[in-house]
């Protein structure tokens, strides 16, 4: 028998169609249409579910009509206070990313594009759930009306930041707000959601919790390892993959989205998967409702993909013009999340462009007058924002004798 003739091996690498200076493509990509996918009961089985992880829960169109079984027909005053939160948001994200480049802070990074995921999902949970978000997330607080001039202390680390000059400038932490500590590591936050999921389970309370993370972090093993217990203890949790299509200087065929969706990372665990249009702020609050609702019932977790897009860049610290096109978020083909939920508003007759106006020039005055505010008390760098005394307090709820002894030679 003559020996097999073997070929070369040759390593798939993935890469992104289109490179700095190219037109941005997004030929070939196709969506189900607005309103055409449909509505499972709240306790249909995982198996039954299958398919809602490579679709696209889509309750927008492009001229602002709501359409679907996923329409959750909420009322005017409550769209009105989603775009209000958004618009302020953006705003925010605007001053606070010039801030940065004045040196007045030393990082920043920006939610632009993705306001819907963080400001819908909070409006569709209870006050009482409890976030385990990441560093994209800052809507959260901002739709649970925390102060902004508080988050700006800590950006600047001036002598009024919560926490102390401990965290990184946009690393928030609101205890009473459900807010729990952003961290910069990727994908801590997941199975930190799931055991306090399932600590809530354990104790027979009724709140649920949330975790988001980016696409690329469900490369994480600390993903898997949370998949495997929420699945498991069925642990009241959502867990939201925010595929804003890049890594700091990646696309996401890098963390697999070459080969499935994101979405279907829950498949093979037997939890429920929903992909959404993370640009349309009603079917995000649709899919958010649904799956806080499974939660409430003692039927499991739910694993949302948010299609969207990062319009800026990952942080003050990248330069997004190096890996992409320059004009690609405009070519984007599912739009701008405050500019569609603005166009359902004014189709139903119940905002106007001069009210719109009007709004972006308010939350830009306000962030103005609130970003005085906290000047005045400082920015990055002031002399004595923290004394080095502070360093020894709320670490331990008894100084270790060490401890003790170094925060006498800091006084002496």
């Amino acid at each position: 028998m003559s020996p097999r003739k073997s070929n070369a091996l040759e390593l798939h690498i993935p890469a992104p169609r289109t490179r700095p200076g190219d037109k941005p493509d997004f030929s070939g990509w196709s969506f189900p249409e607005p309103g055409d996918t449909p509505r499972p009961d709240v306790d249909a089985s995982a198996v039954e579910m299958r398919e809602f992880a490579y679709g696209l829960i889509r309750v927008l169109d492009l001229k602002g009509a709501a359409l679907g079984p996923w329409h959750p027909r909420l009322d005017a005053e409550t769209l009105r206070r989603g775009l209000k939160y958004m618009a302020l948001t953006r705003a925010f994200d605007d001053r606070m990313h010039r801030a940065q480049r004045q040196g007045k802070t030393s990082f920043y990074m920006q939610s632009f594009g993705e306001e819907a995921v963080a400001v819908a999902q909070t409006m569709a949970l209870d006050r009482g759930d409890m976030c385990f978000p990441s560093y994209r997330q800052q809507g959260i607080l901002i739709a649970r009306d925390y102060p902004l001039v508080d988050m700006m202390h800590q950006i600047y680390s001036n002598a009024e930041d919560p926490m102390k000059g401990r965290q990184l400038p946009i690393m928030y932490s609101s205890k009473k707000d459900g807010f729990f500590t952003v961290s910069g590591n990727l994908a801590t936050q997941v199975p930190q959601a799931v055991g306090w999921a399932m600590a809530s389970a354990y104790s027979g309370d009724t709140r649920i919790a949330a975790a988001w993370l980016g696409e690329g972090s469900t490369a994480e093993g600390d993903f898997h390892a949370a998949m495997t217990f929420a699945s498991v203890y069925r642990a009241p949790v959502i867990i939201n993959v925010v595929n804003n299509q890049y890594a700091i200087s990646s696309f996401q065929g890098i963390a697999g989205g070459e080969n499935t969706t994101f979405a279907a990372r829950g498949v093979g665990y037997g939890i429920a998967s929903l992909r959404v249009d993370g640009n349309d702020f009603l079917a995000v609050y649709a899919a958010t409702q649904w799956a806080a609702e499974r939660a409430r019932s003692n039927l499991g977790p739910t694993l949302i993909e948010h299609f969207t897009y990062r319009g800026g860049p990952h942080s003050t610290s990248d330069d997004p013009s190096r890996y992409r096109p320059a004009d690609e978020a405009k070519a984007w083909p599912l739009g701008d999340p405050i500019a569609r939920l603005k166009d359902h508003l004014i189709s139903i007759g119940e905002w106007s462009e001069e009210e719109h106006k009007k709004l972006q020039e308010d939350c830009a005055e306000h962030v103005r007058t609130t970003g005085r505010e906290a000047e005045k008390v400082g920015v990055l760098g002031v002399e004595g924002a923290h004394s080095r005394e502070s360093m020894f307090q709320d670490v331990y709820k008894d100084m270790d004798w060490r401890l003790r002894a170094q925060h006498e030679e800091v006084e002496s």
